[in-house]
């Protein structure tokens, strides 16, 4: 058992009857009242989030996780496939329990948290950000340079960014895997 002050993000509890992953959690502490925990949680069985309230000192039910690397491999409909870098096991996970899977490129490794309990993978870890290749993007029109314009470009795997107007076709660009944003151009 652990308390609200262990609550940290990506910490996986067990509440209603279902797993949840926090993903992202604020400490308040009003003028007049108790503390009290505001976290938002996201279910590693539907993948729905859901905003939850937690009074300061709250007990909460927290699974024990193992991380694993994984490579992926390739996607079949909503299943992703998975090779563990290790004993090259192979495991495929449905779609909703993915946090960004439009940014993952084949051969991308990742970090697969699974329950010591039941074996069962719980969720996937992106890598801070990934480096893609935008595939697609209108030229930037001259003169068409407001202060921080962005316009859509598509990348290798299909996601659409938000890019600023100097990113050509071919360009590789680092993305946020959290926000899924642009963050910069990698030259070669």
């Amino acid at each position: 058992m652990a308390s609200t002050s262990d609550i940290k993000k990506g910490l996986c509890i067990k509440y209603n009857h279902d797993i949840f992953k926090i993903i992202e959690f604020l400490h308040v502490k009003p003028g007049k009242g108790p503390a009290f925990v505001r976290t938002k949680l996201k279910s590693v069985t539907s993948g729905k989030v859901i905003d939850n309230t937690f009074s300061a000192g709250h007990k909460i039910d927290d699974v024990r996780v193992e991380t694993h690397k994984f490579q992926y491999l390739y996607p079949e409909g909503d299943t992703y496939h998975f090779m563990n870098t290790e004993d090259y096991n192979q495991i495929t996970l449905q779609k909703s329990t993915l946090d960004a899977p439009d940014l993952m490129k084949e051969g991308e490794v990742v970090t697969i948290l699974i329950n010591t309990e039941d074996n069962m993978p719980l969720s996937v870890e992106m890598p801070s950000h990934v480096i893609l290749e935008v595939t697609h993007t209108e030229p930037g029109v001259k003169g068409n340079t407001a202060t921080n314009a962005t316009k859509p470009a598509t990348v290798e795997t299909g996601a659409r960014i938000n890019v600023p107007l100097f990113i050509n076709e071919g360009d590789k660009i680092k993305i946020d895997t959290e926000k899924g944003a642009y963050t910069e151009r990698i030259k070669e």
